[in-house]
């Protein structure tokens, strides 16, 4: 399985990137958001893990390609600072399946990615 990580902060990207890896999943790691917006055309992954407040586009603009009418369903985890509530009921409204207010753990990021994994592995 195959997530590719958003993330702007290069520490707690490398920290997601190394705790998903170390439970056997695939991970594309990007910086900002134009970057993920490209990996997910060109490598289509399971699952999306992104920050909102991202250079180059937000995560919002991520949640919006990965939406649109007519797409595989891919399954997207919101990465948001606490003060950002309006900002993640739009990303929900746009189709976001669950969010994490930062700081979090990464068990609770691990638990939520199952999940989300299981109900792709039960559609198929």
């Amino acid at each position: 399985m195959k997530i590719l990580v958003a993330e702007d902060e290069p520490m707690l990207l490398k920290t997601i990137e190394l705790k998903l890896k170390k439970e056997g999943y695939e991970v594309i790691a990007t910086g900002d958001g134009r970057d993920a917006i490209a990996r997910i055309e060109k490598d289509n992954p399971d699952l999306v893990i992104s920050d909102i407040m991202m250079p180059y586009a937000s995560g919002l603009e991520v949640v919006s390609l990965v939406k649109q009418p007519g797409r595989k369903t891919i399954p997207i985890i919101i990465l948001s600072a606490m003060e950002q509530e309006k900002v993640v009921m739009e990303a929900f409204e746009l189709g976001a399946d669950d969010y994490i207010t930062k700081p979090f753990s990464l068990n609770e990021l691990s638990i939520r990615v199952k999940r989300l994994m299981s109900r792709i592995n039960n559609k198929n």
